[in-house]
């Protein structure tokens, strides 16, 4: 076969994959949600004569056809395997692996992001809080114990002396050195609820709160799962497993929405069929709800203004207070909170992972 008959059947073969691949992709429907990286796909954008002009359909257009390509997945996992495995690079869109751990860098230390997050936190104090005790706390992402020779990473040192700096008549709870790397999900961004007892008993001791026998919580695997990191990066990890700690007063906690209007359990398993099942721990990100404790020996009252860490961490608070009010002012403007708060005689804890505090626009 001479050169000009195999260049010729290489073409045709090279414009028959493509028009398959092509009609295949008209066929295929649209899917609106990826379950591996936990977000809508872009659909179809709308026609017009002003978005063709302006440019805004092509834009979206590209980003259609880029969410809506046919097994886009296995496409993703190739693109990761010769990242990786052909051109040997230790990441992939800042995503990476760390001792048997998936990690997604969180960098530079954005200074200006930290610094309105602690105006919104004073704003905050000033408005609602005078004459309660406030506290706050950061929540470390896991790229906190990397090897800094290794691996680029903020300045967490910095970041919490700006937090020292510029927020007034609160109290710093360090949780650093309660947390390692092992307490996180090996494919998710969040903490294992398993391994907070460091933590809880830090924060306890700082707000000064004695327990006078300890807590016993009963230990349930329910499920596995793939975190959000398992869907940036397809790796081959060992999956990770949700588990919760329980016992009679967290059992018979109740749980009210208001967001939906409506009362559940403090671990919802009807979250279990949804993307991110770590949304079990209080039925996930939502704009206030309060966790009220009939069997309390006491009267007192917790405020926490969070983020998604504190879904996990507040249950194992509950046998200390009467009601827990979990505010997350990501879904909520600050301004509104008197609606459904009465600022009396609480106590406050704020609490933030270095993640949204390093990017603070989001809070209202």
């Amino acid at each position: 076969m001479s050169d000009k008959t195999k260049n010729a059947v290489v073409t045709i073969v090279f414009f028959l994959i493509l028009i398959i691949f092509f009609i295949l992709n008209l066929l295929k429907p649209d899917t609106e949600v990826s379950q591996a990286e936990r977000r809508k796909l872009t659909q179809f954008p709308e026609i017009n004569v002003k978005s063709i002009l302006d440019g805004t359909f092509a834009q979206k257009f590209e980003k259609y056809t880029t969410d809506q390509i046919i097994s886009r997945d296995e496409f993703r996992k190739l693109k990761s395997k010769l990242e990786f495995s052909i051109f040997r690079k230790k990441d992939n869109n800042g995503i990476y692996m760390y001792q048997n751990s998936i990690i997604k860098t969180e960098y530079p230390l954005n200074e200006n992001s930290i610094l309105k997050a602690t105006e919104k936190i004073n704003s905050i104090k000033n408005q609602y809080l005078n004459g309660l005790k406030c506290y706050y706390s950061i929540v470390p992402d896991k790229n906190y114990f990397t090897n800094k020779n290794e691996y680029v990473s903020m300045d967490y040192d910095r970041l919490q002396n700006i937090m020292i700096d510029n927020i007034k008549d609160m109290k710093y709870i360090n949780i650093f050195d309660c947390l390692e790397l092992q307490d996180y999900y090996v494919t998710d961004i969040h903490w294992k609820q398993e391994n907070l007892q460091k933590v809880v008993k830090k924060i306890n001791s700082e707000m000064d709160i004695k327990d006078k026998e300890s807590i016993q919580y009963t230990r349930q695997e329910i499920t596995e799962f793939d975190g959000v990191y398992a869907g940036e990066l397809p790796a081959k990890t060992k999956k990770d497993k949700i588990c919760i700690l329980t016992n009679e007063i967290i059992e018979n906690a109740k749980v009210y929405n208001y967001e939906n209007r409506k009362e559940t359990k403090v671990y919802d398993k009807e979250k279990l069929s949804s993307k991110d099942k770590y949304d079990i721990y209080l039925s996930g990100s939502t704009p206030i709800i309060t966790i009220e404790n009939s069997q309390a020996k006491t009267n007192k009252e917790l405020i926490i203004f969070r983020d998604s860490f504190a879904s996990s961490l507040a249950p194992l608070f509950i046998k200390n207070y009467k009601k827990i009010t979990l505010v997350d002012i990501r879904y909520m403007r600050s301004k509104d909170l008197e609606k459904y708060i009465n600022f009396n005689n609480q106590e406050v804890l704020f609490l933030y992972s270095t993640i949204v505090l390093n990017n603070s626009n989001i809070l209202k």
